[in-house]
Formats: structure tokens, C-alpha cells, sequence
């Protein structure tokens, strides 16, 4: 019974944390902070469709994960007051889950598919005419006596959402006429999404509590408005309640955040390259089995940020260390250790 306690408890933690990331979703793209060339760009495009009357162009999303992907699509739904709705690659195993999605879809209608380099190939298959003509092709029946059915679907926009366009298909890719990828948010845009953050969850925060938060948060709105809530948590048991640079600062020791932004397995990571492997190179796989995390984790949610700040590299014989990893870390050529707070 307590482990069922445990579960339901973090089921409800869970059901608390999305209903507090929903809440602090900007809603229209004026209220959108950073991005500034991609929302001008999907302002314009919004624009010309509506003056048109006709349903904007399909929109690809690219980039890490926590930037705003699924905000923007959001936002693009509700700037041409349509309906949206939403899945994702893994979830469409069937040519018949995605058909359905699609023929229920109203004229003018979003549909956001996240983790859409992920969609199973015969799903995309039947995804380039629904994109291209806005029809597609439906098998009735098996054996001799199948017999395939074309579909008229409404015009729509589809909105695409992913972290890898890598591992996207040539033919998929070119299918969209809008492709933006969202960058790393600079530390004093993230320290405007901190203090937008604390003022509708009512957090009092003073200007070098804001930054100290959004200096660790990686140029990432939603690990800032994790980080935001958290120092929160520390600021009401261990201090007045106000986040103050100095409670900030306490607060990220605790969670085992450098000032950097790095954390445990971030540092975990550039240790098992440096002490373990040498500085490298070493790969994908046996540095994931060195730190005991997924392959695709490593790839997708933490090298790109160690890769931004000059801390890792990626060579054809695997990842390398860099001299400020080193330096960051601590260590010299030879080893040794140092502090990291």
C-alpha cells in the first residue's frame, strides 16, 4: 500500500507541475519573449494567411527540447482562432491512428505532431498527400479483394515538433513551406521569462534573484520556470519567503547546480569523459553505459548545451573534452580535482 501511495503522490505532483507549466504559457505571440526573427517571421506569415482567408503553410518546429516548441504551435493555433489538436510520432503506429485524426479534422484546423521524426515510415507514407493535396489513400479490405479509397480532407495546417530533423526524411522535410529553429535563449531573456514567471505565481524574487535563476536555467524557459519554483520551495522553508540572490544561490547548491547551469549529470558526463576515457574520444554508447542514461538522452537533452558552451565535442571517433570542460571541471591534463561551487 504506501508504494500505491507513493505513486498516486507523484502522479498528483506530476498533474500540479503540467497544470502550473499550462498556466504560465504565453498565449499570443506578443507575449512570446525571445525568438525574436522567428516570431516575426510566423507574425507575418499568420498575417497574409488570415488576409488570404486561406490556412497557413505547414510549419516545421526544430531545436532542443524546453524551448517553446509545443508554446508556438499553441500560440499559431490560437492567433488564427482555430482548433488544435495534438499527438505525437510514437503515438501513431497505424496508418488508421493517423487517418482518423486527420478525417475528423475541421476546414482551417492546426494539428501538432511532437516527436515527429519519430513517426513510424508506412504512418509517413500516407502523410506526404495529406500534407501536399490534402487527401489520402485508404486500403479496404485485404488480399485480392482489397481496394483503396481516396479521401477528400479539409485544408489544414500541420505544425511538426522535433529535437532531431537529422533523423527526418528528405521527402517529409521538404513537404513544409515554414521551418524555424528556436535557439538557446540569451541570460537576459531567460531572466524576463523568470520574473514574468514569478509574477503570475506571485513569487517575490528581487532582480539578482531572477538572475542568478536564469543564469543556471541553460538558455531553457522551461528548466527556468522548473528552477524558479523550486528556489521558491527553499526561499519558504530556509529563508522570508523572497527569493534574493543569495537564497538563489543556496538553493542551487542544494539541487547540486553549478553556476554554470550544469548538473549532476551533466557533470557526471564530463567526468566520465575526462577521468574514465582520457578527454576522449569516446562514444555515444560507452560514455551512456559510463553515466547509466540512455543513449538518445545524452544525444538530444544534454550534449547540445555542453557542445554550446565549448565544453564537449563531437568527432567522427567520438566525444572529446575540450580544455574549458577541463578547466570547468577542475582538472588538468594529468588529473586533479576541484571545486565546483
Amino acid at each position: 500500500m504506501p508504494d500505491d501511495d507513493n505513486a498516486l503522490t507523484s502522479k498528483a505532483v506530476s498533474r500540479e507541475e503540467q497544470a502550473i507549466d499550462l498556466t504560465l504559457r504565453p498565449r499570443l505571440l506578443e507575449e512570446f519573449i525571445g525568438q525574436r526573427a522567428k516570431k516575426e517571421q510566423l507574425r507575418i506569415f499568420i498575417e497574409a494567411a488570415r488576409g488570404r482567408g486561406d490556412v497557413l503553410d505547414h510549419v516545421l518546429l526544430s531545436g532542443p527540447p524546453g524551448l517553446g516548441k509545443t508554446t508556438l504551435a499553441t500560440i499559431i493555433a490560437g492567433e488564427l482562432k482555430v482548433n488544435m489538436r495534438n499527438t505525437s510520432g510514437p503515438a501513431l503506429e497505424r496508418q488508421g491512428d493517423l487517418a482518423a485524426i486527420l478525417t475528423n479534422l475541421e476546414p482551417g484546423d492546426v494539428l501538432f505532431i511532437d516527436e515527429i521524426h519519430r513517426l513510424p515510415p508506412v504512418v509517413e507514407e500516407i502523410l506526404y498527400p495529406a500534407m501536399e493535396d490534402f487527401k489520402i489513400d485508404i486500403i479496404i479490405g485485404k488480399g485480392p479483394g482489397a481496394r483503396s479509397v481516396r479521401l477528400e480532407l479539409p485544408r489544414y495546417t500541420l505544425i511538426g515538433a522535433t529535437t532531431r530533423v537529422g533523423l527526418m526524411t528528405g521527402p517529409l522535410l521538404t513537404r513544409f513551406g515554414v521551418s524555424l529553429r528556436l535557439d538557446y535563449y540569451p541570460e537576459d531573456e531567460v531572466d524576463a521569462i523568470v520574473k514574468r514567471a514569478a509574477r503570475i505565481l506571485a513569487i517575490e524574487v528581487d532582480d539578482e534573484g531572477s538572475a542568478e535563476t536564469a543564469r543556471r536555467a541553460r538558455g531553457t524557459p522551461r528548466i527556468a520556470n522548473r528552477l524558479l519554483r523550486r528556489v521558491r520551495d527553499y526561499a519558504e522553508v530556509e529563508a522570508e519567503g523572497v527569493v534574493t540572490g543569495d537564497v538563489a544561490r543556496k538553493a542551487m547548491a542544494m539541487l547540486q547546480i553549478d553556476p554554470m547551469g550544469l548538473d549532476v549529470l551533466d557533470q557526471a558526463l564530463l567526468s566520465a569523459v575526462i577521468d574514465k576515457f582520457a578527454g576522449g574520444p569516446v562514444g555515444l554508447k560507452t560514455l551512456a553505459a559510463a553515466v547509466g542514461e540512455e543513449p538518445d538522452t545524452l544525444e538530444e537533452v544534454y550534449e547540445p548545451f555542453l557542445m554550446k558552451l565549448g565544453f564537449l565535442k563531437r568527432t567522427p571517433r567520438g566525444r572529446v573534452a575540450t580544455p574549458h570542460a577541463f578547466k570547468h571541471m577542475g582538472r588538468d591534463v594529468e588529473g586533479g580535482e576541484g571545486s565546483l561551487f
